[in-house]
């Protein structure tokens, strides 16, 4: 699926099931709170903590899938065309960093 019809999807669900967009700053929270769920995902399966016994069946993609959902909501309701801002962005990135990650010792030590 592109971006741009991904953010007609939700924008499509957001009014007809959702019936109307939250407020950008509720969308901010959400993000936020959808965000931390990634992270404790990601710090008990790849980090040093455990899982409690409700979290045994964490799903890191749907809480992904949450994020980027989040995400769509936030740059639909600000006129953010993310297929355009992406690809501005990976221009910029590829301009800025050319050499910088390849000339980083940190990323380039076989003893990492």
């Amino acid at each position: 699926m592109h971006i741009n019809k991904a953010q007609k999807l939700v924008d499509n669900w957001i009014k007809t099931t959702g019936v109307r967009y939250f407020s950008e700053l509720t969308n901010m929270a959400i993000l936020t709170e959808e965000v931390g769920e990634v992270a404790r995902i990601i710090s008990r399966k790849y980090g040093e903590q455990s899982f409690k016994n409700d979290e045994q069946n964490a799903d890191l993609g749907d809480e992904l899938a949450d994020v980027l959902f989040v995400l769509i909501c936030l740059a639909n309701q600000t006129g953010v065309d993310l297929t355009e801002a992406l690809s501005k962005n990976l221009e910029k990135k590829s301009i800025r960093d050319s050499e910088r990650h390849l000339k980083n010792k940190k990323l380039n030590d076989n003893n990492a």
